[in-house]
């Protein structure tokens, strides 16, 4: 069984994390509680304020966090803060060259892997509104926002929002089959593979 933890912090888009915890929630409901166990994990104690007003008790702090082997890096408004914020990023270095065998980017999450010095020669995305300043972070890598996510094999970006679904959905394929990730798809409700994925 893989650990999966959604880095949240203030100002965090709520799909953002919110989208990969269903897809790999519901993919643990519809095999017998297996395949993943998924929890959340504070930039600080207490609880964290999503954007627009959302309130949300994380299971851990960066300190308490248990063993992971997928973090998700969600994005908004909140990542600018992080960007300046040495610990969090060192935080976030340390568990991608140590301790996780996969990391997932959705949206300005990519920004803090830049900042981290995790992009150099990959093929990465974000949200939209951002790409110029992922450019900036990330010179030696390629930005390339044709595409809804891109896997390079341990990081995965996702553009936008509601991308970090279907970059979900694409790492449950990954893992454990298509027939896993569509079954997911289907109980969601949410039209998978992406034709621009």
């Amino acid at each position: 069984m893989r650990s999966i933890a959604l880095l949240l912090f203030d100002d965090v888009e709520v799909l953002d994390f919110a989208g990969p915890f269903e897809v790999f929630s519901v993919t643990r409901e519809l095999n017998q509680d297996a395949l993943f166990k998924v929890h959340t994990v504070g930039v600080t104690a207490g609880t964290i304020r999503a954007r627009n007003g959302l309130k949300v008790i994380p299971d851990h702090t960066l300190e308490s966090v248990p063993p992971t082997d997928v973090l998700i890096i969600p994005g908004g408004a909140g990542t600018r803060q992080l960007l300046h914020q040495e610990s969090t990023i060192e935080w976030i270095r340390h568990r991608a060259r140590h301790h996780t065998e996969i990391i997932l980017s959705v949206c300005t999450g990519a920004l803090l892997l830049a900042r981290a010095n995790l992009l150099d020669g990959l093929t990465v995305t974000t949200h939209h509104s951002t790409l110029d300043l992922l450019t900036d972070l990330a010179p030696n890598a390629t930005v390339d926002p044709a595409q809804r996510f891109h896997d390079n094999g341990k990081i995965i970006t996702a553009a936008g929002i509601s991308a970090g679904i279907d970059a979900s959905l694409h790492l449950v394929a990954r893992l454990h089959g298509e027939d896993t990730a569509r079954r997911t798809a289907i109980y969601m409700e949410y039209p998978w593979p992406n034709s621009t994925s």
